[in-house]
């Protein structure tokens, strides 16, 4: 098979299996809606303020959301054995790491993307900011499963891995967490969120890049 096939052939099969686990990605998107609801009951009803926060409480919230699944992007395949066969397969590392991070992606942060608008709803943000929170979750997004499949390979059979993970990527989240709420606020303020939007697309092309090879590299370690 080609790239092309062999990524729509695990894409597939990643996707068939969430469906068959469709509690764990629930349970991403009801923590994604339960945090980002409870900051205006810790605040206050203040619009201005609302509107002022908003961005980052969504990206915020996004960016935990998007961890909590994490620990299941390679754990399953690997308790099983899948994993092992897979790496002795003489289709590169690469193009099937790339599979399961689309799925990982389209399973946890697709349904993120959706539900931000009416999330933003609720913290009085313009349509102009909705439609740049959008843009910036679905640029940012990708960044965020690319960025932790590198820490869920490196944590891959250890002992409270989970915690791990959160340690390993959430420094490099921040970037993209500054960068995400920037757009919004720029949008906000009228000053523009072009150039915020510019380095999340920079990012996200650096981090499609490199992050399977780094994965694939992680992978190997981690089995050995």
């Amino acid at each position: 098979m080609n790239m092309l096939q062999t990524v729509s052939v695990v894409l597939r099969r990643e996707l068939i299996l969430a469906m068959r686990r469709r509690g764990d990605v629930l349970t991403v998107l009801f923590f994604f809606v339960i945090v980002a609801s409870l900051f205006p009951l810790g605040v206050g009803p203040d619009p201005k303020l609302l509107s002022l926060m908003g961005g980052g409480v969504v990206w915020v919230s996004a960016l935990l959301a998007a961890m909590l699944s994490l620990g299941r992007m390679f754990a399953s395949d690997y308790a099983d054995g899948t994993l092992e066969q897979l790496i002795l397969t003489p289709t590169p590392p690469v193009i099937w790491i790339t599979g399961k991070i689309l799925a990982h992606w389209l399973v946890s942060g697709v349904p993120l993307i959706l539900m931000a608008p009416i999330l933003g709803v609720q913290f009085g943000l313009t349509s102009d900011a909705l439609l740049v929170l959008v843009i910036s979750l679905l640029l940012g997004t990708p960044v965020l499963s690319l960025i932790g499949a590198i820490g869920a390979a490196l944590t891959l059979g250890l002992r409270g891995g989970g915690v791990l993970v959160s340690l390993l990527v959430l420094p490099l989240y921040i970037p993209v967490l500054i960068f995400g709420a920037g757009a919004v606020d720029g949008s906000m303020s009228g000053l523009g969120a072009e150039a915020h939007l510019s380095l999340l697309g920079g990012i996200l092309v650096l981090a499609f890049i490199s992050t399977p090879w780094a994965v694939s590299a992680a992978l190997r370690i981690s089995i050995e």
